[in-house]
């Protein structure tokens, strides 16, 4: 009875585990066909069949079928100030799906962003210097659309990874979240009508935009991982609206505690405290307002695709993975996006694209007051490889002695360091590196999400980083 109870606890275990993700097929004119399981594939390359024509994501090639025979493929896209969630999912009559991949973009917009406030510092550093100088013709006139380039950042790496999968899969159509936070509904509740306000997603743009703004804690007493309730600054009984700035988290204590009193005179003893709260709830929320500013921009390069284009908005996003029971995270929120009745095969394992760039285009490295300090090599390849490729080094003997595999950074010497997504491994010769796949200003790394029952509706915090190669 007992070995009975313990093999049944390890299916359960084994069927709780995360699925791995399917394998992209083309046929042998380069044409895209279905996705298969990683053991289908493992099997073709075994039998010679196919060839490997990509490494991560992994695309094989098939050698010997020509005709493409596929299914309808929907790509669904979550975008993010931070990162941007993408699913590519199966469509089953009549209102059902089964995600195939998962994918986790990670943009890298404040990088930019503080690299061209440096470089404007040093440059007016530099002007500074020089007096008398005549003052630059100011006859410069943006082009009608533009964006700031850390914005523009989002939507070109966003609609690059787009037309990426669709040379890998057979997508038909897309399906993409248009707004994350209705700001004119919430500030004037009014303004989408009644069916808005009392339909099934009432209340669920308002909550998550409170829960981004606070950190999901209370304002008053901090206090985390406990239920929150959406708090008035200034009483309704005393004349409050419901403006978005007039709202707050708090917990039933502290909500009970402070009942109809004005803010002023709940924390007349605590100056700082409301100092805080008065000025976080008057600030606008960064990451809302740069998915707001690029939505339409990102609607557009989405059609400019020409394959047929959903979108939908976050409260309904949020309302099918609560009622379906499905965590948070970037890539299932993608999965979550339209309208569907019933989602199958999400417990999977996400790719994380992690936005890294090509390199830098100055050859002087500075110091922390703007003074060159040494000069960087002047060709990015060092005996065929450069920063950014991912290689296999197996080193024979010596005290590093083992088998690497990761993201390789060059040095003019020939002595490289592997990031190998746990720990950097200094100091391997070029001479053991294998060359798996070109550096594209990407870094792949596979997060693994944890399925079981009591971590069901949370993030799973055991994330495991590691190159799939």
């Amino acid at each position: 009875m007992c070995r009975m109870a313990h093999v049944t606890a390890e299916r359960r275990e084994q069927r709780s585990n995360p699925i791995q993700s399917q394998v992209f097929v083309l046929n042998r004119e380069g044409q895209t066909l279905m996705p298969c399981h990683p053991a289908r594939a493992r099997q073709l390359l075994k039998e010679g069949r196919a060839v490997v024509h990509r490494a991560v994501p992994l695309v094989i090639r098939l050698k010997n079928r020509t005709e493409a025979i596929v299914q309808p493929v929907r790509l669904k896209v979550d975008p993010g100030s931070k990162a941007t969630g993408m699913a590519l999912v199966r469509h089953q009559p009549p209102a059902s799906i089964t995600v195939l991949s998962l994918f986790e973009l990670q943009h890298r917009g404040r990088q930019i962003s503080e690299s061209l406030t440096a470089r404007r510092h040093m440059r007016r550093r530099r002007r500074g210097n020089l007096r008398y100088r005549a003052p630059r013709i100011l006859n410069r006139v943006r082009s009608a659309g533009w964006l700031p380039p850390s914005l523009q950042h989002r939507i070109d790496t966003t609609l690059a990874w787009v037309k990426r999968l669709q040379r890998f899969a057979p997508i038909k159509d897309i399906s993409c979240e248009l707004v994350r936070f209705d700001m004119q509904a919430m500030q004037n509740p009014e303004i989408s009508g009644t069916e808005y306000q009392q339909g099934t997603l009432a209340g669920y743009e308002v909550r998550e935009y409170l829960l981004e703004k606070f950190g999901r804690q209370c304002v008053y007493c901090e206090a985390k991982d406990t239920p929150l309730q959406i708090e008035h600054l200034q009483p309704k009984a005393l004349g409050g609206s419901n403006r978005i700035s007039n709202l707050v988290l708090a917990c039933q204590c502290c909500n009970q505690k402070k009942a109809a009193q004005p803010i002023e005179i709940f924390l007349a003893h605590q100056p700082e405290t409301l100092r805080r709260i008065q000025d976080q709830a008057k600030r606008p929320l960064k990451d809302a307002a740069a998915v707001n500013t690029t939505r339409w921009a990102l609607a557009q390069a989405l059609h400019s695709t020409g394959l047929p284009v959903e979108l939908a908005s976050g409260g309904l996003t949020k309302y099918n993975r609560q009622r379906l029971n499905v965590p948070k995270t970037h890539a299932l929120d993608a999965a979550c996006v339209g309208e569907f009745s019933v989602l199958k095969g999400w417990q999977r394992n996400t790719l994380e694209l992690r936005c890294t760039g090509r390199g830098r285009y100055q050859r002087t490295r500075l110091s922390k007051n703007g003074f060159p300090r040494c000069h960087l090599m002047r060709h990015k390849l060092v005996n065929g490889f450069q920063t950014g490729d991912l290689v296999k080094a197996n080193v024979p003997s010596g005290k590093k002695s083992g088998t690497y595999q990761g993201r390789v950074a060059v040095r003019v010497s020939g002595s490289f360091n592997i990031w190998t997504g746990k720990e950097f491994i200094q100091g391997i010769s070029y001479r053991y590196c294998k060359l798996v796949q070109r550096g594209d200003g990407y870094g792949y790394f596979m997060q693994t999400l944890i399925t079981h029952p009591k971590e069901a509706r949370a993030r799973s915090t055991h994330i495991v980083l590691s190159p799939t190669l």
